[in-house]
């Protein structure tokens, strides 16, 4: 049924799919959205965090997730959003996986290295999700490489000087993959500040309190199609409920989710635009 490694893809995911395969084909969704008003506008989020460690210069870290490249999600949204992150010029682009929506084709996996190529960063790591486990991720990951960026699976690395006790430690999918927080942790010392990776809010659940400073993902896209209240339907994972998109504290731990940016079965939002995110980071002794 599935080429990836991605738990929980059963018949009625394989058949979810075909239908979506089937109705989409031809990419016409794809190029109808672009022409709604407002489909390709994507929001800029900034933050600003004093978590770094004591004397390190001010760093920028760009995040971007859920890209859905695929039969619904616009071209002209995708390329909107990687513009907005390459005229900010960040230190640090993280990724936080779901590039593709069904398959994981050759020009889709091409697209997404295109895009993430714009924008120049000094240091690109990223994450897998549950639509790229799913389909054939190996050609996904390959892509990424290619264009220098660092696919990272239950690891962690330090960034380079002068950010270099700045550990980003990456967390597998939670749901249709297997987290390994000991490992992902192993090489941590304790003067160094971490950030997490990871796809969905889901990954939380694997850490201690307070064993990051800040944990960025997507997955849950606001709910997609949501109400002015809130979201109405989320994916699966007991935290897409409580934390469906924005900033939050939790146990020491500055959480943020994103909506994403692309589309799945649904070639519209509503109430849950797309977004991407400029963290600034600056050392906890900045007066």
């Amino acid at each position: 049924m599935t080429r990836g490694r991605g738990k929980h893809y059963d018949l009625g995911r394989a058949f979810a799919e075909r239908v979506c395969g089937a109705l989409f084909a031809g990419d016409w969704a794809r190029r109808a959205a672009q022409l709604v008003p407002g489909a390709t506008r994507v929001e800029l989020l900034r933050h600003r965090l004093r978590i770094l460690p004591p004397g390190t210069p001010p760093l920028r870290v760009a995040f971007a997730s859920d890209l859905h490249v695929g039969p619904t999600t616009p071209a002209a949204l995708l390329e909107r959003a990687f513009e907005l992150l390459a005229e900010e010029k960040p230190d640090v682009l993280l990724l936080g996986g779901d590039y593709v929506f069904l398959e994981a084709s050759a020009p889709r996996v091409a697209e997404i290295a295109k895009l993430v190529s714009r924008v120049p960063a000094q240091r690109k790591i990223a994450v897998l999700g549950n639509h790229d486990l799913w389909t054939n991720h190996g050609a996904i990951e390959d892509a990424l490489r290619e264009v220098g960026v660092e696919v990272l699976i239950n690891r962690g690395t330090l960034l380079d000087e002068p950010w270099s006790r700045v550990r980003v430690v990456c967390l597998d999918e939670p749901w249709t993959g297997s987290p390994d927080p000991v490992s992902a942790f192993s090489a941590r010392t304790p003067d160094e500040v971490v950030i997490v990776l990871c796809h969905a809010p889901d990954g939380l659940t694997f850490l201690s309190p307070g064993q990051a400073a800040l944990f960025v993902c997507g997955h849950t896209h606001g709910g997609h199609i949501a109400l002015p209240n809130g979201p109405v339907v989320l994916p699966p994972g007991p935290l897409s409920r409580r934390y469906p998109s924005g900033r939050y504290a939790v146990d020491g731990t500055e959480l943020f989710v994103s909506r994403g940016i692309g589309n799945t079965e649904a070639p519209l939002r509503l109430y849950a635009p797309p977004d991407v995110s400029i963290f600034e980071l600056e050392a906890s002794d900045v007066s």
